[in-house]
């Protein structure tokens, strides 16, 4: 009787064929793979860049004799957000810090007190009212500073070359302020220090305080009772920064006037103020909430915040009052 031949498959089967279902399986395990390591990427890299510096006691670093302190303190910031801390609002899809929200926003924030303070130095205190012309530092610090802080190596918005990005030209503002400081301690600036000038000065800060409050009080127009929306942490952080770059730049400014806020005897008044902004650049709720102001449930941080900004505009417009009279 004959032998039956049995078949076996796995024999006649081609290599390739046999090797497809490992390359399948090997192909989604790398894909996996691929996935976990790109979202280790950017959650390890979120974590070691996100920084909110919100430090009111953060020294001054050295100032030559007869420098403005608060001109220094400009200085310091921008060096801390730029090189200390990463600046973040430019950053391409590519780094982590692109998926961060909150960091960029308070790194505007503050700039935005800078810009505003690098321009009053140029306008007003920078020089002789009437007689003397623009400081050159102060002309340029001041309009680096007005660099849109989202600028990266291309701005595709103007031109398709490439272009000068926002931390670098805040480090030249920073450079042309230590110039005008160097010269001021030798005699080669002016820093009128007259009490019109610092009344003009607040104002400009009491307006720009004012821009902020009302961006707020829209918001919290549209307040939802669960409290949850997208863009309320955006503009709280915005506010914080510049919260905090006024208080810095604020205190450091009334020592530079220290003569004329003894003179106008607002010794006090000064401390109140100084104390409303340090309270609302210190605000660091863990989670940021928008409900309702009334709310029973949910908290209004923004109208926390608001509470603060507005005591600290108030107090603001006394002392510009007193100045004036």
């Amino acid at each position: 009787m004959a032998q039956k031949h049995e078949l076996n498959w796995d024999e006649d089967a081609p290599a390739g064929r046999s090797l497809a279902p490992w390359i399948a399986r090997a192909g989604g395990y790398g894909f996996i793979l691929l996935v976990l390591a790109v979202a280790a990427y950017y959650l390890v890299g979120m974590a070691l860049t996100h920084r909110i510096s919100d430090d009111v006691d953060q020294a001054l670093s050295e100032t030559p004799p007869g420098a403005s302190r608060a001109v220094q303190m400009a200085a310091d910031l921008i060096y801390r957000e730029t090189e200390q801390n990463s600046w973040t609002a430019n950053n391409p899809f590519f780094l982590p810090g692109y998926m961060l929200d909150n960091m960029p926003n308070y790194q505007q924030g503050i700039i935005s007190a800078l810009s505003r303070f690098a321009i009053e130095m140029s306008d007003q205190l920078g020089r002789t009212r009437g007689t003397s012309e623009v400081d050159r530092d102060l002309d340029k610090a001041a309009g680096l500073l007005k660099w849109p802080g989202t600028v990266w190596h291309f701005d595709l918005s103007t031109s398709w070359a490439p272009t000068t990005p926002a931390e670098k030209q805040y480090l030249a503002a920073r450079k042309a302020l230590l110039a005008y400081n160097d010269r001021l301690a030798a005699g080669d600036a002016v820093f009128e220090k007259r009490a019109d000038n610092l009344q003009a000065t607040l104002e400009r800060m009491t307006a720009d305080l004012g821009s902020a409050s009302a961006v707020i009080d829209r918001h919290l127009m549209q307040a939802g009772g669960w409290g949850v929306d997208r863009k309320v942490d955006d503009i709280f952080y915005n506010v914080k920064g510049r919260l905090y770059g006024y208080y810095m730049l604020l205190r450091e400014l009334g020592v530079d006037f220290d003569r004329v806020i003894r003179d106008r005897e607002l010794t006090a008044a000064w401390s109140q103020m100084l104390e409303s902004m340090r309270a609302g650049a210190q605000l660091d709720p863990l989670v940021i909430v928008n409900g309702t102001p009334d709310g029973l449930f949910f908290p209004s941080h923004l109208a926390v915040q608001g509470f603060y900004l507005l005591r600290a505009r108030t107090q603001l417009r006394e002392i510009t009052n007193i100045l004036q009279k």
